[in-house]
């Protein structure tokens, strides 16, 4: 049975990377901590929510209880990012919390607890290159209650966005470099090239010479009748 059903009060094999700890240490630490990684929180998860669900396996009746919840942040942005710290006074209590609470629901959303070696200041904000957490910024899909879309999503959409404007951007300027404007912006039929402008001006100025010469005609022969 053993080898059938994994044993719930055990740290997982995830190791930061970042640690500067051995592996001997990390697991002497581990096997004496009350301190809990939460992930998978949603960003509107709260900590009043965090304190009521972490409180039920504290024993404050043997001098436990939770000591404190630091709430993940948004490296840049100071919001919630989907992680938290759960402090206790007990190891067993943090223990308790692997067997009961890790793979329920908050929020929607199932959680995942695993023991710490021990919070540090500084560990409370987001790793990844945008300020979250590093599994969002790879995360393709749609996810309402971390954001919404991934960050490299987001990041792709922005630079499709910014490539959309480049290419209407030079589309203006050569409609424009071929007189397809004219004076203060003054919008003009598509297709006409630099000659059929030229030629319609051309056309407009012998009008005008005509006009004139028709105007000019008649104040003569007005003079005459005189």
């Amino acid at each position: 049975m053993a080898q059938v059903v994994t044993c719930l009060d055990q740290p997982s094999s995830y190791r930061d990377n970042r640690s500067e700890i051995d592996r001997e240490t990390e697991r002497r630490l581990l096997a004496q901590s009350s301190t809990l990684y939460v992930g998978n929180l949603s960003f509107y998860t709260t900590e009043a929510q965090m304190y009521e669900l972490f409180s039920t396996c504290s024993r404050p009746e043997e001098g436990g209880g939770i000591k404190r919840i630091i709430m993940g942040l948004d490296r840049h942005q100071k919001t919630p990012c989907g992680f938290a710290f759960v402090e206790y006074f007990l190891h067993s209590e943090a223990v308790d919390c692997l067997r009961y609470i890790s793979g329920t629901k908050l929020d929607e959303r199932v959680i995942r607890c695993d023991l710490d070696p021990g919070y540090k200041e500084g560990r409370q904000f987001g790793r990844g290159k945008s300020g979250g957490q590093v599994r969002d910024e790879f995360r393709q899909e749609y996810d309402s209650g971390r954001g919404g879309w991934g960050h490299q999503r987001l990041e792709e959409e922005k630079r499709r966005q910014e490539q959309d404007r480049l290419r209407s951007q030079m589309q203006f300027d050569t409609y424009a470099a071929v007189g397809g404007l004219g004076m203060a912006g003054a919008d003009v039929p598509r297709g006409e090239g630099m000659g059929d402008r030229q030629k319609r001006d051309r056309s407009e100025e012998e009008d005008e010479d005509n006009e004139r010469r028709e105007d000019e005609k008649r104040l003569r022969g007005e003079r005459d009748d005189e």
